[in-house]
């Protein structure tokens, strides 16, 4: 996980962009959603209603992938591996509108925090810890194996 560190990961950690979660539905298929998130410095935390459905599916089967990339130009790719475990809490947790004030500001973040905490009397803290992670920066040579071997003889 040691990609973790670099520069242009971390500032996909904390970007506004949404991230993609795959998991395995209840029906043994792949489930790829967007979702908001937060990184606290060694996970992601996720918040959501306890009956969402991605909260019953990872409870079965806590092994996820994660990605967040920028389309560029140039291109950055961070891609997860890793485990969900599920805690149920009381309110809305503070991660959940950490993660919403990387988007939204002043009043109308005021206005969601007022409407979320209406809305949600529990909600589920799903915290992902990455097991293995690549980073990928294509403007920098960053690249994915296989393409870099692609690309070298071009460049010699």
């Amino acid at each position: 996980v040691e990609d973790l560190q670099q520069p242009g990961a971390l500032e996909l950690l904390r970007s506004p962009d949404p991230a993609r979660l795959a998991y395995t539905g209840p029906d043994g298929y792949p489930r790829v959603i967007p979702i908001g998130f937060l990184w606290n410095g060694t996970a992601v935390v996720v918040c959501t209603a306890p009956t969402a459905p991605k909260v019953a599916a990872l409870a079965k089967q806590p092994h996820v992938a994660l990605t967040i990339d920028t389309m560029g130009p140039p291109a950055k790719e961070l891609l997860l591996r890793g485990t969900a475990s599920i805690e149920i809490v009381d309110g809305v947790p503070a991660e959940y509108l950490t993660a919403a004030a990387k988007s939204t500001q002043g009043d109308e973040l005021a206005a969601f925090e007022a409407a979320v905490r209406d809305l949600y009397k529990e909600m589920a803290r799903i915290t992902i810890t990455p097991s293995w992670a690549r980073f990928y920066d294509f403007g920098a040579g960053r690249l994915p194996t296989f393409l870099r071997r692609l690309v070298e003889p071009c460049s010699a």
